[in-house]
């Protein structure tokens, strides 16, 4: 059986969901954001490691930088090209796994947004990740990495909710915090048209502090611990867990 990461039935139907309009939109201010913590030069190279159908990716190509967007779903590259092509801008999509991804000192600078890390049973294999990142940083760059924290799930945490999308699909979603906090495990179900699909998987979730010693160990040097991409406190107000750390 497939881990669930590599489930195509479930980004395929996840995609309405993770990636509607008003996301989409939103990546113009997250990659504003995302500039002022990277501290990038014009036409720096940026990795954009877990991209999606290339939300960010495009935004940052379409001011000039020069990208490489990393992700394992191949219906969500193919996506990201035909964009690039129809706005007539340069991203090399590569389908990739993050564990193997790695390009010897080639960026100036990286992001993996959106959750996008902690996804395997391993623990080792979130250090591969990191490890990977810092060997394709060349000395100086930076890693922005944005996820929920435990801080935050602490606080707001929702056993259940559901959601309605205009065209009459409903999303609904129950989590379950596992023993010891190290992990929260999701149940989705999408019902549209008459159809139901069903995902259960589980992902690892890192406090502030889990997370920054993490980094350290593997080598980087962590410049900042944020509540979100606005460079906002990471109190109790922190809607996410962002942290800029330097090869």
């Amino acid at each position: 059986m497939l881990p669930w990461y590599e489930d195509d039935r479930l980004w395929a139907g996840l995609e309405a969901h993770l990636f509607d309009e008003e996301r989409k939109k939103a990546a113009i201010e997250e990659v504003d954001q995302v500039l002022k913590l990277l501290r990038l030069g014009k036409g720096s190279e940026v990795l954009d490691l877990c991209c999606g159908p290339g939300r960010h990716s495009l935004e940052l190509a379409r001011r000039g930088f020069k990208v490489t967007g990393v992700d394992r779903t191949e219906r969500y590259l193919e996506k990201a090209r035909l964009e690039a092509a129809s706005q007539g801008l340069t991203v090399k999509f590569v389908r990739d796994d993050m564990r193997t991804f790695r390009r010897c000192a080639a960026f100036d600078g990286a992001i993996n947004l959106f959750t996008s890390f902690g996804y395997f049973e391993d623990p080792e294999d979130d250090r591969l990740v990191l490890r990977n990142l810092l060997e394709s940083l060349r000395p100086g760059a930076r890693l922005v990495l944005d996820m929920v924290g435990k801080e935050n799930i602490g606080r707001t945490f929702t056993p259940k909710d559901w959601v309605e999308y205009p065209d009459g699909s409903f999303f609904l979603a129950e989590r379950r915090v596992l023993p010891g906090w190290t992990m929260i495990r999701n149940r989705w179900i999408i019902l549209r048209g008459g159809e139901k699909a069903e995902f259960d998987f589980s992902h690892r979730i890192f406090s502030a502090a889990e997370l920054e010693a993490l980094l350290k160990q593997e080598g980087f040097t962590v410049e900042g611990i944020f509540g979100g991409l606005d460079g906002s406190p990471y109190d109790l107000a922190a809607k996410r867990l962002v942290v800029v750390a330097r090869a």
